[in-house]
């Protein structure tokens, strides 16, 4: 618990200018918390919205359920974000800009800024 509220914390001071974005990162753990977005759907809308910040992605782990973890890989100049599900389940890896390739399209009501 006490991690999460440490990183809540972090990406509020991130985007202390830009309340905007921390709203919208309040309201996709809504719809996570609510269950009308899968772990994949989270994942993907917090890639999106954090694109550029790679701590907060990496933070975001906390939030996590078991088995699933966001990794960079060890290129700086292409960052590429390798997702690990738990045994035995599949799913898509990230598309876009941290796939290495052109930024997906954002699935958020509105688009986030760029930095």
């Amino acid at each position: 618990v006490e991690d999460a509220l440490a990183y809540l914390d972090q990406v509020k001071m991130k985007f202390e200018k830009q309340p905007h974005i921390y709203n919208q990162f309040l309201d996709i753990m809504k719809e996570f918390k609510a269950q009308s977005i899968d772990t994949p759907g989270v994942i993907d809308r917090v890639l999106q919205l954090f694109h550029g910040h790679r701590e907060l992605i990496l933070g975001f782990n906390t939030f996590l359920p078991p088995g699933y973890k966001i990794e960079f890989s060890d290129d700086e100049k292409h960052p590429r974000v390798q997702l690990k599900y738990p045994q035995g389940i599949t799913g898509p890896q990230p598309q876009g800009a941290y796939a290495g390739g052109p930024p997906a399209p954002t699935m958020l009501s509105q688009p986030a800024p760029q930095m």
